[in-house]
C-alpha cells in the first residue's frame, strides 16, 4: 500500500473516532443510567440490544465517513465538478438528450504560470477562469450547465443542443479573452467544441475535443472531421487487420538517377470498401494496443507479395513494436526464410533513454540484413539524439525541408546534419521533392537518397 493511502486511512479513522465519541459516550451514559435505576428488573435481551446498538452505531459512523470520502463532487482548487463526477453526470445527460454539446476551455500557459508565479497563483488562475467562463455563459442565457476540471488547465462544459448554437458565442469569448489577465498574470485561453453528431459516447467526444485542440495549438489547418462514427471506425480497423485487407503502394527512392530502394505506403481496406489512411487508423491502432499485430501483418504481407526480390523495401515501424520481444523474434524468423531485403523507418517523439538496449535490438536486426533509418531529422529532438547515439544506417530529413524555399533558407542546417551523419558513415535521405529547383538544391547539398513525385510516381505493389 502506498504511503498516501496509509495516511488517508489513518486520517479517516481518526476523523470517524472524533465524530463517533459523543455518540458512543451518549449510548454508554444511557445504558449505564438504565442499569443503575433498573438493574433488578432488566431482561437479558436488554444487554444484547445495548451491545448491538453500540456496534451498529460504530459501523454506521465509519461507513458514513468512508463513503463520504469516496463521493467527492467538487474539485478543491477550481470549485468545479471533479473529473469522475463530471463524467458520470455527462453520461446521464447524453442518455437524456440526443442533441448535446461539449465545450473544452484550456489555459494554454498554466505550466508557465505555475513556474513563474508559483502554484498558489496557478490555482487562483484556475478558479478565476472557471468563474469568469461561467459568468460569461450565464450572460449569454446559458444556465445550469455542468462544468468540470478534467485535467491540468482544461475544463469541460456540457450544454444542451448542437454546437452550431454556441460556436459564435465561444468565438466571441476567446476574442475577448485575448488580453485576459488575473491580477498582473497574463492568461492564454483557447478551446473548441463538439457535439453528438460526431458521437454520443462521452469518451469519444472528449478525445475529439483534445484532438481538435492539439491541431489548433500546432497551428495546423483544420481538417474536415471524420464522418465515421468512432465505434464503427474501431470495428473497421480491427476487421481489416484480422482479414489482412490492405493496399501497399511504393515509391522509388533514387541515388544518382538509379533505384536505391522502394518506400512502402500502407492503407487499410474497410469491409464497406472504404479506404482508411494512416492518419485515420494509426491512432485507433495505438489506442487499442494493436501496434505489434499491425506491424507484423504489414511485414508478413510484404514479404509474401513483394515481386522484386532484388529491391530493398522501406516500411514504417513503430519503435515500440521494435522493442517488443514477440515482434523481434517473429521478424528474425520471417527473414530466415526470404531473400527479400527490408529497411525499418523509425520515428519517435518521446526519447527512449535505454539506448544500450535499443542498440542491441537494432544490431541484432542488422545481423539479419535489416537496414535502419530514423525519420524527421531536423524537426523533433528525438531524431537528433538517436542520430548521435544509435547505430543506424540512414537518416531522413523532415518534410519541412522538402519545400524548395524552405530548403534554400535552411540549406546550412540540412548540410550540417548531413555532415554529422557522414562522419558516422550514415547516409542521408530526403522525400517529397517535387520540382527541378528542389532537386538541384538537394544534389548541391550532397544528400545521398532523393525521393518525390518529380522523380517517381506511386505504384500499387499489392492489394488484398
Amino acid at each position: 500500500m502506498l504511503l498516501p493511502q496509509t495516511k488517508e486511512r489513518e486520517y479517516r479513522f481518526k476523523l470517524a473516532l472524533r465524530m463517533g465519541l459523543p455518540i458512543f459516550a451518549l449510548i454508554i451514559a444511557l445504558v449505564s443510567h438504565t442499569l443503575i435505576d433498573n438493574y433488578t428488573t432488566l431482561k437479558p435481551s436488554f444487554y444484547v440490544e445495548s451491545v448491538l446498538l453500540l456496534l451498529v452505531g460504530i459501523y454506521f459512523i465509519f461507513y458514513l465517513i468512508y463513503s463520504g470520502f469516496d463521493v467527492k463532487i467538487t474539485d478543491d482548487v477550481s470549485k468545479t465538478f471533479t473529473r469522475e463526477y463530471l463524467l458520470t453526470y455527462l453520461k446521464k445527460e447524453l442518455k437524456s438528450h440526443k442533441e448535446y454539446t461539449l465545450i473544452l476551455i484550456s489555459i494554454d500557459n498554466l505550466n508557465d504560470i505555475n513556474t513563474q508565479y508559483g502554484i498558489k497563483n496557478g490555482n487562483k488562475v484556475l478558479q478565476e477562469v472557471a468563474y469568469s467562463t461561467a459568468s460569461y455563459l450565464e450572460n449569454q442565457n446559458i444556465e445550469k450547465f455542468p462544468m468540470g476540471h478534467i485535467k491540468g488547465g482544461d475544463f469541460i462544459i456540457g450544454v444542451k443542443g448542437l454546437k452550431s448554437q454556441y460556436s459564435t458565442a465561444l468565438e466571441l469569448m476567446f476574442l475577448k479573452a485575448s488580453e485576459y489577465k488575473v491580477g498582473d498574470i497574463e492568461v492564454k485561453i483557447s478551446g473548441t467544441l463538439t457535439d453528438t453528431e460526431y458521437s454520443n459516447e462521452i469518451n469519444y467526444m472528449i478525445e475529439k475535443l483534445f484532438e481538435i485542440q492539439e491541431k489548433n495549438i500546432n497551428f495546423k489547418n483544420r481538417e474536415s472531421e471524420d464522418t465515421i462514427n468512432p465505434n464503427e471506425l474501431e470495428s473497421l480497423v480491427i476487421k481489416a487487420i484480422d482479414e489482412r485487407k490492405i493496399i501497399v503502394m511504393t515509391q522509388d527512392v533514387m541515388k544518382e538517377e538509379e533505384l536505391a530502394f522502394k518506400e512502402c505506403f500502407v492503407k487499410l481496406v474497410a469491409k464497406n470498401g472504404k479506404t482508411l489512411y494512416p492518419k485515420t487508423y494509426l491512432k485507433v491502432i495505438n489506442k487499442l494496443g494493436l501496434g505489434v499485430e499491425y506491424d507484423l501483418m504489414v511485414l508478413e504481407e510484404l514479404l509474401l507479395n513483394a515481386i522484386y526480390d532484388e529491391a530493398i523495401y522501406a516500411i514504417n515501424v513503430s519503435p515500440t513494436s521494435l522493442r517488443n520481444e514477440k515482434y523481434l523474434s517473429r521478424v528474425k524468423e520471417l527473414l530466415k526464410d526470404t531473400h527479400k531485403k527490408i529497411m525499418f523507418v523509425l520515428s519517435e517523439v518521446e526519447y527512449y533513454s535505454n539506448t544500450n538496449r535499443y542498440n542491441t535490438v537494432l544490431n541484432s536486426l542488422k545481423k539479419s540484413g535489416v537496414l535502419i533509418a530514423i525519420d524527421r531529422v531536423g524537426s523533433i529532438h528525438t531524431s537528433f539524439l538517436y542520430l548521435r547515439e544509435l547505430d543506424v544506417d540512414i537518416i531522413r530529413f523532415d518534410t519541412y525541408y522538402s519545400n524548395e524555399i524552405k530548403l534554400l533558407q535552411n540549406a546550412s542546417i540540412v548540410d550540417g546534419f548531413r555532415v554529422m551523419a557522414k562522419e558516422k558513415k550514415i547516409k542521408s535521405w530526403i522525400k517529397n521533392i517535387e520540382s527541378a529547383q528542389a532537386l538541384m538544391l538537394t544534389k548541391e547539398i550532397g544528400i545521398d537518397y532523393i525521393q518525390g513525385k518529380y522523380l517517381s510516381d506511386l505504384q500499387t505493389l499489392y492489394e488484398s
